[in-house]
């Protein structure tokens, strides 16, 4: 198999080495094999594309020729044969042995789910050590599917993200400076998925739960109001309007997840704040009713 993609991305042949919960909705899948030995990454919010197998399948099918056309080729596949195909952020790749850590969100696993599971959430919920998965990853550490990048005169950290977002975070938090002022909001759909996260950074960090606010400072948040066309947006719009941000004359916000979410809290830090919108970073993970197949076409 050819497994070369444009530079500096390329496909990597990986397998589960284990597996741990997080919270009630959230799983680690740690990954490895001798692939990983040309997977480099400068970490923090790094996109990687996960192919995974469907129920009954040894291993992902993809195209036996992983070329310039593997896209085509894929998507050519029947349906219910050719690989699922999911976005998730590298949470942290390690050496000696070379191994990667991906969060999943567990969206409709388990009893009394809202919704059903998609097949990424059934997959990560029954991973066991040994399951073959395939890797669109970068081979040169500092690339394009990196979009963390505060200017070098960055005075003040802003960020947002929902649990998908979670995972960027924990790695952007890990890669702060000394001192410098953050300030982060992080939703989740369950109290269990609150984590201590790392920082040598002045952060303080928000946890807002959907059922209730939950915080490093037990700030009170208002009641997530409808957006337009009655879609929810997010806890941290009320949080934000109402926090004291720290003086700044050069801020940068970083902030992922549901797109209309991202798109109010840009237009909050745009409009209302008055940051300049070439610093602030804005990433859609996914769209409110679609799944990602019909995400990326409608791009």
């Amino acid at each position: 198999m050819t497994t070369a993609v444009a530079a500096p991305f390329r496909f990597f042949s990986l397998q589960v080495v284990r597996t741990r919960r997080l919270g009630p909705s959230l799983v680690r899948v740690t990954f490895g094999g001798p692939d990983l030995a040309a997977f480099h990454s400068d970490g923090r919010d790094q996109s990687l594309s996960l192919f995974l197998p469907h129920p009954g399948q040894p291993e992902p099918v993809v195209p036996v020729e992983l070329g310039d056309g593997w896209w085509q080729a894929w998507r050519e596949l029947p349906d219910d044969v050719r690989a699922v195909m999911r976005s998730y952020t590298l949470r942290a790749l390690r050496r000696d042995p070379d191994e990667i850590d991906i969060d999943f969100v567990l969206h409709g696993v388990g009893p009394g789910a809202a919704a059903p599971a998609g097949p990424a959430s059934r997959w990560a919920a029954r991973a066991a050590a040994g399951d073959r998965v395939l890797l669109l990853g970068p081979a040169i550490a500092d690339n394009r599917a990196i979009r963390f990048r505060p200017p070098e005169d960055t005075d003040l950290v802003v960020i947002w993200g929902d649990a998908t977002a979670l995972p960027a975070v924990s790695a952007i938090l890990e890669s702060l400076p000394a001192g410098l002022p953050a300030r982060v909001w992080l939703e989740v759909h369950d109290a269990g998925d609150i984590q201590d996260l790392e920082t040598a950074a002045d952060a303080e960090i928000t946890w807002l739960v959907h059922d209730g606010p939950s915080s490093t400072d037990r700030a009170e948040v208002p009641h997530c109001p409808k957006g337009v066309g009655g879609a929810p947006i997010p806890m941290a719009l009320g949080a934000l309007r109402a926090a004291q941000l720290p003086p700044a004359g050069r801020p940068y916000a970083w902030i992922a997840g549901e797109s209309s979410c991202v798109k109010a809290l840009r237009r909050h830090l745009v409009g209302e704040r008055g940051f300049d919108r070439r610093r602030v970073t804005f990433v859609g993970y996914w769209r409110r009713g679609l799944t990602e197949e019909e995400l990326r076409a409608s791009e």
